[in-house]
């Protein structure tokens, strides 16, 4: 027994002694979007088909029905990204049926959780751009709060502003200019907002937020900004229009 407690011993202690001698170490860490399309069908294991088949069917009876389309693939990015500007505009156009006119929107890039693929847009596609539970939120702040609202938003490199929001930033993410609307902002001014409630309660760094007055912060299931941004794709097919946002300056970054 003891010779083999003491053979289990050296043993351990040799793996022991190889892991920590490992030439290998961590150099860098990377990621990127990898788009899940018919790539990846070419070999398909029928076994598991067969097995998933009564799934599938009921989630694409859910997730498969089109809600409009788009007319190239769109991205988010910073300092600007296609798809934040697309998002931030949808928040700004739903003012209108909240009995709101918001000056402008302003929505985190970090929560957009996926890509747009060039055509048509399901309510599955949709789920995946927000799966969180944020809902759209409306409120009021100085001129002052604006500018500092802008400057963490250089701060961080850029977020999704509506358009008519242009922003001028260094680098080294400093606020060099703002404008809304085609003027520079009046500090004793008062501007309507449309963002979200996790923005709005100051998340992701716009603690301006936290200043906000005459808050407006409906609680329905419909609320949700995922079907807020449904609702506008249905209102733009049933128009026929193809949605086509771009990257247009919002936000600039100067060196």
């Amino acid at each position: 027994m003891m010779k083999k407690l003491t053979f289990l011993g050296l043993t351990a202690a040799l793996l022991s002694a190889v892991a920590c001698s490992s030439h290998y170490r961590l150099t860098d860490v990377s990621r990127e979007r990898i788009v899940i399309d018919s790539r990846y069908d070419r070999m398909p294991d029928a076994e598991a088909a067969a097995f998933l088949a009564p799934y599938k069917h009921v989630v694409d009876s859910i997730m498969g029905p089109v809600q409009g389309t788009v007319a190239h693939n769109m991205t988010s990015g910073k300092p600007e990204g296609d798809l934040p500007n697309l998002l931030a505009d949808i928040l700004l156009w739903a003012g209108g049926k909240y009995g709101e006119k918001p000056a402008f929107a302003v929505q985190n890039i970090g929560g957009v959780r996926a890509d747009l693929i060039k055509g048509e847009v399901t309510y599955g596609d949709i789920l995946a751009v927000a799966p969180f539970e944020n809902k759209i939120c409306f409120l009021t702040l100085t001129g002052r709060k604006v500018t500092e609202l802008f400057q963490q938003i250089a701060g961080r490199g850029g977020e999704a502003v509506s358009h008519g929001v242009e922003l001028v930033i260094t680098s080294d993410r400093q606020l060099v200019s703002a404008r809304v609307n085609g003027q520079a902002i009046d500090p004793d001014g008062h501007y309507r907002i449309a963002t979200i409630d996790y923005l709005a309660q100051g998340n992701d760094g716009l603690t301006a937020f936290q200043s906000g007055t005459d808050v407006h912060a409906p609680k329905a299931d419909s609320d949700n900004t995922r079907f807020i941004i449904m609702d506008y794709f249905r209102e733009q097919h049933a128009k026929g229009v193809v949605i086509d946002s771009k990257v247009e300056g919002r936000v600039k970054m100067k060196d």
